[in-house]
């Protein structure tokens, strides 16, 4: 067991900040993340636990990163290119390079998921006025959208 691993207590990792979930002044609502894990070294990635609070969402965006999900808490649904998948505890969600992508609480209790990502990374894209139009022309997913 790698001796920096602090547990938990209430989902809440001790000796490990609370944090805004982006600053960037995005639009998000209810979201809050812990950075678990920053490897260096043979290990470049990041180890990171997001909670969205009931009815809370993260930000509509994509990137040219690849990276994967686990839900350890909770249930919603999560918006994946063109398509919704509703996730549960223990669902593993891979999200691919310039996949649009976002994640909403539905259920009593927060969705809580840890997300691994290389620490050689972008920045995320939001949509553009020409992109946001074309997922609102999409009847499967506009309903579900916030941006």
């Amino acid at each position: 067991m790698n001796s920096s691993f602090k547990p938990f207590d209430n989902f809440r990792w001790k000796d490990i900040d609370l944090l805004a979930y982006k600053e960037d002044g995005s639009l998000f609502k209810g979201v809050t993340r812990q950075v678990l894990f920053e490897g260096s070294g043979e290990i470049k990635c990041q180890l990171r636990y997001f909670e969205v609070a009931p009815g809370g969402h993260t930000t509509l965006e994509c990137h040219d990163h690849a990276h994967v999900v686990m839900v350890i808490r909770g249930e919603g649904d999560v918006l994946l290119g063109d398509h919704l998948q509703h996730v549960k505890q223990f669902d593993v969600v891979e999200i691919g390079s310039r996949t649009w992508h976002q994640f909403r609480a539905t259920g009593k209790q927060p969705l809580g998921f840890l997300c691994l990502v290389s620490s050689d990374r972008d920045r995320p894209h939001r949509p553009d006025p020409d992109e946001k139009q074309q997922l609102l022309d999409n009847p499967s997913i506009s309903d579900f959208l916030r941006f």
